[in-house]
Parts: C-alpha cells; structure tokens; sequence
C-alpha cells in the first residue's frame, strides 16, 4: 500500500529514515535471529551498518534475504505501535535483551517516569523520535554492500522523490575508524558511558582527552604538509563545523614544523560588492554559490600570492557590504605556506590555476557524534545545529527560534556547495568531541525551552529538548582549552 508521503521537510526525513531503519532491525533480526546489529555513522548518501553473526560474513544471498524481508513488511503495512512503559520495567527488559547500553542510558531517571518503546509486529525498540504510522510509507530504499557491512540508503528533503547518486566517501569511512578506534582506547562507545563519567566528577578528564586525540590529528597534518611540500592548504566543511578555529590550529602546526608561519585567507573577504551578489531561485541574494565571490580577483592575487608578488588582500566589510583594500598588503615568502579557508574550498573551479600537486585539502566536519545506543545516534546534522543555535545566541544576536527557521536553506546550501566536494579532500577532520552535547545540552536547553507553542518551530524544538533529555549535562566550561574547537561556539572562559 502506497501513502504517496513526500518527504518535505528535514522532520519529514528523520522520520522516514529512522522509520526504515527500524524496518531494517526487525528484517534482519527475522533473517539472522540475534545477530547484533550497529547502526554507524550516515556515509555515501546513506546510513552504514555491520552484523556480527559469529565471525561470518555476509554473502549475497544474505543480503537478498534482508531486502526480501524488508519489502515483505513494507508490502503488509504493519502497524508501528507506540507503548508506554516505565522506566524500570524498561531497563530490566533491554537488559534482559542484551542491551545493556539502553539499559544502563536509563541510569538515574525516576522509576516511574513514562518510556516510549515502538513495535513493528512484536519486534520492539526505541528510536528516540517520531516515526511514520506504518511500514507502508516506506516506498523507496536501497541496501548494498560496502566494506564489511551495509548500507542503508534513502531519500531526503533535497531528493524526496529519488535516492541521492552513489559516491563512494572512502575518506569520511577512514575517519569513522579511527574515532571507533579512539573510543575503544578511552572505553566511551555509547552514551552511558560518558554520562557515568560525568555522574562520577571526571567529566574534566573527558574533556582533556578528547581534545589531546583532536591536536594529535592536526599535528599529523602539518608533519604530512612539510613533508610532501604543499603550497596552498584549503580548507572547507559545512556550517558550524569549526573551520576558523581548526584553519588557524592547522597554522599553529605547520609553524611548528616548518618554523615559518602560513599567510590564512578567507574567502569570505572576496565577496563581490553587495549590490552585485547574485540572487537565488527564492530571489533573495545568494551569498553561498561561487558567484558571490569575486573570482576574477581571487585568482589574480592567488597567482601572484604564488608568484611571490606583492598583493593588496581585501577586509571585506560586513556592514556596508564592499571590499576594503590597503589594510593587508603582503606577499607570500619562499617555502611559506598559504592556507585558504571558505565553503568552496575543496572546489577545484575556484583554484584552477593552481597545480593539483601543490594543494593539500581538508574537509571538516563534526562526523562522530557519540552512539546513544547501538541503533540510534545523534545526527551529524543536529550536533552541528546545536553549534549553530549556541554560538548565533552568544555572539549574533539570534534566539534558538531564528536559527531553527534559517536552518534548512543551510542545509540545502550544504548540499550543492560543500558536501560535493568532500570526497576530494586529501584528509577528512573530525571535528566533535565525545563531550561537546553534554556541555551545550547546558547553553542550548532554556533557548528551546523559550520556544513557544504558537511558533513554526516549537515541533522542531521539541523534538531536540526530547532526545538532549539522555544527555548528562556538563555545567562548567572550565576544563575546555582556550584554543578548542568548542570555543568558537560557546566563547571563551571567564
């Protein structure tokens, strides 16, 4: 049976999405029994998975098996049903189950208190979310292989009609291993564990050791730029990624080892002159596209940069919407190193002047939220909305319901400006830190709690205080250095 949903909004595809991925758990949980499954991180337009079934991997057949079932309770429109439990009878039950994450992330929280448990046709779990009301609204999916386990791939508000094109994002996988490697070596893999730290006072020590794992990734980066003698760095990533802080860490790096200090450059500061920014299908200015940047002048003084010409680099002026030039004028020294940060950086038509072996790209982006549980996490998408609504807050002006409302046309920006391009990049940073929710659960919580009931966005907001609710909140910003990522977003200590 077909509802003809169309997926219009970014609620609209969280609902979908974890609506399939429950689909997906029951399927396999018929096909294999008790195999465990993980739902990992979103990867090639889709959702990555691995089943554990006693050292045996999956074969083709396996897989048809999986689709086959799948289709089969899609074809039958089985009936999600919400339940209503308490949560001790619910940490007894996950428990029992062999679940103990779940069990344990219920750890602290009144016995009697309400816990929503969702049954497709007597397989039960919990998605932290709204679902669709039925397996019948899943029309359109995908499962294929990929390395050692599966993806999961679905449509989404910028393609509701069609699943997205195929690209294989090998970097942004290499990354997602050495996070799970870094869990394993600090003992944080779900939720609870981090929420058992802070219970216990070591929330400090958290801290101290996810940001010495962040510097020893950019410390390897500026070993690798010396060594292969790169002459431009670009650096790029999606909003709310932490590209400022971490391009002028990259800086600090590279000086270390080489003993000169790089020239950074915005491309931000080449916008054209407000007056000639072009305008979107919606007919407001466009200052996300490549041709709000003036890139006749970008690749001039690029080139020249390159050349060891002298060049009068532009401060543009946010106010008055123009370029201001004579307060930067400079040249770039033999074996110094130029690193330009912007959106469009991993876009080789904005430095196609430049010979690929001289660059060396990075794209960043907060990947790794921390697991709640082993078939749900936080969004790469929502940790970084979060980093957006608090630092729009501290330094913008906005409250959480400005933010919440300019939040998609970021996101669909994202999609045709940044996220193209990140398969390109030479080295994939990971931003986040196993900390970062706890500590905003503390600054974002009463901006969405000011939300209210009459607003377009309450729905929105509601949904997020929902799933922050697991989250043992980090009071005190104390322990986070002067120089972390997580400073751009919350401001510096007091």
């Amino acid at each position: 049976m077909s509802y003809d949903f169309e997926i219009k909004t970014f609620t609209d595809e969280r609902a979908y999405h974890n609506t399939a991925i429950l689909i997906y758990l029951k399927a396999v949980h018929a096909v294999f029994g008790d195999a465990d499954v993980t739902i990992g991180n979103s990867l090639n337009q889709g959702y990555y998975s691995y089943i554990n079934r006693a050292g045996a991997n999956l074969t083709t057949s396996d897989i048809h098996k999986i689709r086959d079932r799948m289709d089969k309770i899609i074809a039958q429109d089985l009936e999600i049903v919400t339940e209503h439990d308490n949560v001790a009878h619910a940490m007894q039950k996950w428990a029992s189950l062999g679940y103990p994450e779940k069990s344990r992330l219920l750890e602290g929280r009144d016995p009697g208190e309400d816990y929503e448990i969702y049954n497709l046709k007597n397989y039960r779990n919990c998605m932290y979310c709204s679902l669709l009301p039925s397996a019948g609204y899943i029309d359109l999916y995908d499962i294929r292989p990929y390395k050692h386990g599966l993806l999961l791939r679905l449509p989404n508000a910028l393609h509701s009609h069609k699943i997205p094109k195929y690209r294989d994002d090998d970097k942004l996988y290499e990354a997602y291993a050495e996070s799970r490697r870094m869990r394993k070596h600090t003992g944080i893999e779900y939720l609870a564990d981090i929420n058992d730290l802070i219970r216990k006072g070591m929330a400090d020590d958290v801290i101290k050791a996810s940001e010495w794992f962040q510097k020893k990734q950019l410390e390897d980066f500026g070993r690798r730029i010396a060594e292969e003698q790169k002459k431009v760095v670009l650096i790029a990533g999606p909003s709310s990624s932490g590209k400022t802080t971490t391009a002028k860490m990259v800086c600090e790096e590279i000086e270390a080892v080489t003993g000169k200090a790089p020239l950074y450059l915005g491309t931000d500061d080449y916008f054209v002159e407000r007056g000639q920014t072009p305008l979107g299908e919606d007919g407001e200015p466009d200052f996300e596209g490549l041709g709000a940047l003036d890139m006749e002048l970008f690749n001039q003084q690029m080139g020249d940069l390159l050349a060891g010409k002298e060049v009068d680099i532009p401060e543009f002026d946010f106010v008055n919407g123009t370029k201001i030039f004579g307060k930067r004028i400079t040249k770039l020294e033999k074996n110094q190193v130029l690193v330009i940060e912007g959106i469009h950086s991993l876009n080789d038509v904005l430095t196609e002047h430049i010979d690929r072996k001289d660059k060396f790209k990075i794209y960043i982006s907060p990947l790794t939220q921390i697991a709640i549980d082993r078939h749900n996490r936080l969004s790469t998408a929502d940790a970084r909305l979060l980093r957006r609504m608090v630092r729009d807050n501290q330094f913008r002006g906005y409250d959480a319901e400005r933010t919440l409302e300019l939040w998609p046309k970021v996101r669909a920006g994202e999609s045709v400006n940044i996220f193209p391009y990140s398969s390109s990049a030479d080295v994939v940073f990971n931003s986040s830190t196993v900390y970062e929710t706890n500590l905003l659960k503390t600054y974002a919580e009463p901006l969405l709690e000011n939300i209210p009931e009459t607003s377009k966005q309450y729905e929105e907001a509601q949904r997020i205080l929902k799933f922050m609710k697991y989250f043992e909140k980090i009071e005190s910003s104390e322990a986070v250095p002067d120089n972390a990522i997580l400073r751009e977003f919350i401001g510096p200590r007091e």
